[in-house]
């Protein structure tokens, strides 16, 4: 699914929320490279459904999307969608990768992928090599909490 000379290309990008209380050095924890589910590593979002996203500066070749929700204890996240788009607002060219929102509660189309239980290996998604800018990824709670925790999202792809 990641070509070999593909890289990580999320550590050091813009990262911005939904969540307007969420700063940029907490977001910023979403790359750092930790991905234990420890109370110093889990970015905590309001409840409802939120959104991180992410710039990657220019159009990128994207390969693969993986994230870590907190994995701490066996749950399953709601509403998981990973959308990629050309633009900060998604409204040009979006393309859905991922979305297990079957009921369609997020807005964004009733989705096909099945809901997974959260594991320290994170959610792996293949992106089939699609070319974007801007990456988000959406949840809705989970079956633990109402809150939507990210604790690290790797994106791979080329320059």
């Amino acid at each position: 699914m990641i070509p070999p000379d593909a890289r990580n290309l999320a550590p050091g990008k813009k990262i911005t929320s939904s969540d307007k209380n969420a700063i940029g050095a907490a977001l910023a924890k979403i790359t750092d490279g930790d991905k234990e589910a420890s109370e110093n590593s889990v970015v905590l979002l309001r409840k409802g459904l939120q959104w991180v996203q992410f710039d990657l500066g220019a159009p990128r070749k994207i390969f693969a999307v993986a994230i870590w929700h907190a994995h701490d204890t066996p749950k399953i996240y709601r509403s998981v969608v990973v959308q990629v788009a050309d633009d900060p607002d998604f409204t040009e060219n979006v393309r859905t990768l991922f979305n297990n929102d079957s009921d369609n509660s997020s807005g964004l189309g009733a989705g096909t992928d099945r809901q997974y239980f959260e594991s320290y290996r994170g959610k792996v998604i293949d992106a089939k090599g699609v070319g974007a800018r801007f990456v988000r990824l959406y949840s809705h709670g989970s079956t633990e909490s109402a809150l939507n925790e990210y604790t690290e999202v790797e994106i791979y792809g080329r320059d």
